[in-house]
């Protein structure tokens, strides 16, 4: 690129990005700007205005300050105040609104609960949150009382949106509470840095763990996506996300508590009243992950599906090989991808819209927006270190872990980590003596690759990306290759250990029309993928197991490996000599096993 595209391309950048940091800076630790004070500006000037839909509700600004406000008095009644903690676990309804800008009020902490756990991760959310009182719908009783036993000090559990059972009913309370204005005093010492949510990462290797998210990174956040997204008044976000994620509760809620926009909420997603919706409610933004946007992709023709308002979709994870063809078909004017994490300082926001872009930095924000890729050994998931003990700075195309500097100074809140509630977890995402001796960075346990002009590509989780054949494979690129392929809707790609042979093989879950043409796929596949990349092993399934984040499954399938003694789903195994997918049933499974563990079968 000559040196005046390149000029204009950065003032152009620059145009789009810096408004929107500049205004999330003015969030300061200190500060008392926050959402619960945009929900109380707009209840005072424009109360009539509508503030949630939802099913057949509209709820206005005034309404959902008023409900917030009977939320803050029930948990005043227990003496709930500055710091306590209450966990919610509530559906997406405009309860879940209700209930944490009430606690917010008093400068309490919400714990979000993902509403899919049950038996013991939902016990450990519970007791790691430290809540002494939890709200729940009806929906999860049956969950409850599996999790409930396995604690040793239980929350008192308040009931919302149906029977109660053994528990205490909620909504006859909070009918009969006021919902007048609460004493400004409450929460006079109230700030930024004060803890709003702790929100849970997904807990797909493990046990969830709670994420500290103040008030001051909250409004950082919608503010800085709110301007990106050029967010106003007239804006209906569409939020078919979870509201127990940092995602759809905090972003997407956020840009219109800040805009004060419409939100528009939905219980869950659904690819075939997606565009039923947008033109009934007039949508013009919709927060999204990626996995949605193949979903409809995927979907057969809807008559509505170009005659929509949208003027933004703004989210991550839309992986580059369905983007363009997505953007065109559903007539989407601007798509606004971003990367980042409920825990982590990283973000990156791609404000020119190129295709599989996560987004850029030129190298002249680098020592302001300080976000490097450290090269990375894979076998020990530790950075590689020259020999002055310091990180080695991948260098322009090459894939490293991605970190982001946290400053020292408590007072900056910009690149502030605020790690996790459990202090040992905190501690693991910090890597240290990362450009100088001393200097702190967190790990996001992602791959990412820059090109020279400073725009990041996702790669792959660390934990996902596996060795085979002494190379590094990606499991996110395979899987973008394998997608492309005619009749293949979903592919979830990871790792199984072969007896007898070193790292773990490719394998791939794919859902995909009758009929697949295997021969077609494995020419494809060794066309576009180097040979140690090419899955081994191929795995039909009727629909590829999700968290409620939308994010696949991989541990459970990898535990599974190839065996079709513990598969029901049809199997398949590359032949070495043909290149071609053959069925894989129990007596050549036993073959393959004895063949590699005595060395003599070619993979």
């Amino acid at each position: 690129m000559g040196i005046i595209a390149s000029l204009v391309r950065d003032v152009s950048f620059a145009k789009r990005l810096l408004p929107p940091l500049l205004a999330a800076k003015r969030h300061t630790m200190d500060g008392t700007d926050t959402f619960v004070a945009r929900i109380e500006h707009w209840a005072r000037t424009t109360p009539e205005r509508t503030a949630i839909l939802f099913e057949d509700q509209t709820i206005t600004w005034a309404a959902y300050d008023a409900a917030a406000n009977r939320w803050a008095r029930w948990a005043e009644g227990l003496g709930v105040g500055h710091g306590d903690v209450v966990a919610l676990m509530i559906a997406n309804r405009p309860e879940f609104l209700f209930a944490w800008a009430g606690l917010a009020k008093l400068g309490a902490v919400s714990a979000l609960i993902n509403t899919n756990l049950s038996g013991g991760p939902l016990a450990h959310s519970l007791r790691i949150s430290g809540a002494t009182h939890l709200a729940a719908d009806a929906e999860y009783t049956d969950a409850l009382a599996e999790a409930l036993p396995q604690l040793e000090a239980p929350p008192r559990v308040w009931i919302t949106g149906g029977p109660a059972g053994t528990h205490e009913t909620l909504d006859p309370l909070l009918a009969g509470l006021s919902a007048a204005p609460l004493d400004p005093a409450t929460r006079a010492t109230v700030t930024g840095r004060d803890g709003l949510f702790y929100i849970y990462t997904s807990g797909t290797t493990g046990n969830p763990k709670a994420a500290n998210f103040s008030h001051a990174r909250a409004m950082q956040a919608a503010t800085a996506f709110g301007g990106v997204a050029k967010a106003n008044a007239d804006d209906r976000m569409y939020l078919i996300l979870p509201l127990y994620h940092s995602a759809g509760g905090v972003v997407a809620v956020g840009m219109m508590l800040v805009a004060g926009g419409t939100i528009v909420l939905r219980r869950r997603f659904s690819a075939s009243a997606f565009w039923d919706d947008c033109a009934t409610y007039g949508i013009t933004m919709v927060q999204y992950i990626g996995e949605l946007c193949r979903y409809l992709n995927n979907a057969p023709p809807h008559p509505l599906e170009r005659a929509h308002k949208l003027k933004v979709m703004v989210g991550n994870g839309l992986r580059p090989d369905i983007w363009e063809a997505f953007q065109n078909r559903f007539a989407i004017p601007r798509i606004v991808e971003f990367y980042t994490a409920t825990e982590g300082n990283v973000v990156l926001i791609n404000v020119d819209g190129k295709v599989g872009s996560l987004g850029r930095i030129p190298n002249w924000l680098d020592s302001v927006l300080k976000v490097r890729l450290v090269r990375l050994d894979l076998d020990t998931g530790l950075p590689v270190r020259g020999q002055d003990g310091l990180c080695i700075v991948c260098a322009p195309g090459e894939a490293g872990e991605a970190v982001g500097f946290i400053p020292s100074d408590p007072r900056v809140s910009v690149g502030r980590y605020e790690g996790y509630r459990d202090a040992e977890e905190t501690s693991r995402k910090v890597l240290r003596d990362v450009l100088v001796k001393g200097d702190s960075w967190f790990r996001t346990g992602d791959l990412l690759r820059r090109d020279g002009d400073g725009y990041f590509q996702f790669v792959d989780r660390i934990g996902d990306t596996f060795r085979w054949k002494g190379e590094n494979v990606a499991t996110s690129e395979v899987a973008e290759v394998l997608s492309v392929f005619p009749g293949i809707r979903e592919a979830n790609v990871y790792g199984v250990q072969v007896p007898g042979a070193d790292g773990r093989a490719g394998m791939a879950a794919l859902v995909a029309d009758a009929g697949l043409d295997l021969i077609g796929l494995a020419e494809h596949a060794a066309r576009q993928l180097p040979a140690y990349a090419v899955p081994l092993f191929l795995r039909l399934r009727p629909e590829i197991e999700i968290t409620g984040t939308f994010k696949h499954r991989k541990v459970e399938l990898a535990r599974e490996g190839f065996d079709p003694a513990l598969i029901s789903d049809p199997l398949f195994m590359r032949d070495a000599t043909t290149g071609r997918y053959l069925p894989l049933d129990a007596a050549r499974h036993a073959e393959v096993v004895a063949a590699t563990a005595a060395g003599t079968l070619k993979l």
